[in-house]
């Protein structure tokens, strides 16, 4: 272990000459305020030094490498941690037998070790706050528009990692007016959005996703939609629902206000014999059962929807008011069924946009349609980037959560390499 001691006028440039001579592994063992400043003991290389000694090393030599790595005033301290790795020949004994009884492996780590390791964990656990805390104001003192950038974004919602991507693209042009403006038009291109319109393109239709996101209404909407520009004759509806109550009624009530077909297929079988002989129909939606991501019973839903010579496009519908970590598990656990896009509901009831973007920035899944209410078919609109991002800082706005300097150096300081700490 290679301690030493460190004084300063303050904490910050006692860390910065503990970065500097001993990198970003040190650990720091104590500090307190003395008189001119601050003292900070720090100490690296400690781990490989207690592991061989307490594993790669008989009785004894653990002493030795502890000694020499200890200078002439601190032979007391070398002493006592002798005594703690020493073992005495009834230790040494048990320690050989059970070498050759015991298989193989990873040798158990001495309890002195473990615990030395659960203090040293405890010390570098409490400065940690503080030195992202530190990493985070030179990033406002060294770079003050990237920093800006930073906590704007997050205040839209937008998820760290993306936060951070577009801060730089949009610091290193060297704006300093309309940088804003400038990070939230980068964001709005980064946005996917579908290409074309099933409308116009038609053809057979799925919509899969969790429980309660709006799917029958979401079908009911495009049905009327695609009825008004076709006519009736030319769109089917049918379900393949069978496991919520009164779920086949909801599609039919919707199919006899629009005046179209609905039928119901429980397997796969079913709805290969349903779009053989639905051919005549321009544009066929199938409303399926909401099943949670973490059910048994998804990939059997999913496996309904793969039909012989009929090809499904299938549409994960989300609702905008989902967390974004639930909304990335969710686009995982459907992404088998081979995703043509998403329709985004609900975006009336959100609080943010930032968190959705971000997943589907992150996972290049296209929104097709976004719906902002109830109405059939009024509530239903052609995603566009922009008026997403729009809406996103309208959001924004309105809540004013501004996030504090904690929790912007807890989300960033870590992530930031370019503070010169």
């Amino acid at each position: 272990m290679k301690m030493k001691r460190y004084f300063a006028s303050d904490a910050r440039q006692a860390l910065r000459e503990v970065r500097e001579e001993q990198g970003p592994d040190a650990v720091i063992l104590s500090n307190r305020r003395v008189a001119g400043g601050v003292e900070i003991i720090a100490a690296i290389d400690y781990e490989d030094a207690l592991v061989n000694a307490s594993l790669g090393n008989p009785a004894g030599k653990a002493s030795e490498i502890t000694d020499s790595d200890m200078s002439s005033k601190d032979n007391k301290a070398a002493r006592t941690r002798k005594q703690a790795f020493d073992t005495g020949p009834e230790d040494q004994a048990y320690s050989s037998s059970a070498t050759t009884e015991s298989a193989p492996g990873k040798p158990e780590l001495d309890p002195a070790l473990a615990r030395i390791q659960d203090e040293l964990k405890g010390l570098r656990d409490i400065m940690e706050a503080p030195m992202m805390q530190f990493a985070w104001g030179e990033v406002g003192r060294v770079k003050p528009l990237y920093a800006s950038l930073l906590k704007q974004l997050m205040m839209l919602g937008i998820c760290p990692q993306l936060c951070e991507r577009i801060s730089n693209r949009v610091a290193n042009k060297g704006l300093h007016k309309h940088n804003w403006l400038e990070a939230l038009k980068l964001l709005s291109s980064l946005v996917p959005i579908a290409r074309g319109d099933l409308l116009e393109q038609g053809g057979v239709v799925s919509l899969i996703g969790p429980t309660g996101v709006g799917k029958t209404t979401s079908i009911a909407k495009l049905a009327a939609r695609f009825a008004l520009r076709h006519g009736r004759r030319s769109v089917a509806l049918v379900t393949t629902d069978s496991y919520r109550i009164g779920a086949h009624e909801q599609l039919r009530t919707y199919g006899r206000i629009l005046g179209v077909p609905v039928q119901v297929a429980s397997d796969s079988d079913e709805l290969t014999h349903v779009l053989e002989h639905s051919g005549q129909h321009k544009l066929t939606l199938i409303d399926t059962a909401g099943v949670s991501h973490r059910d048994m019973r998804l990939a059997e839903q999913l496996s309904t929807l793969k039909v012989d010579g009929s090809p499904i496009k299938n549409y994960l519908v989300l609702s905008a008011t989902g967390q974004r970590h639930l909304q990335d598990d969710v686009i995982r656990a459907f992404a088998p069924a081979g995703l043509q896009g998403c329709i985004l509901t609900k975006i009336d009831e959100a609080a943010s946009l930032g968190e959705i973007l971000s997943v589907l920035i992150q996972h290049k899944l296209p929104i097709a349609y976004v719906s902002d209410g109830q109405k059939v078919p009024d509530n239903l609109h052609k995603a566009r980037g922009k008026l997403l991002v729009r809406e996103a800082v309208k959001l924004m706005q309105q809540t004013r959560q501004t996030p504090s300097e904690e929790e912007l150096a807890y989300t960033f300081g870590g992530m930031v390499d370019n503070a010169h700490v």
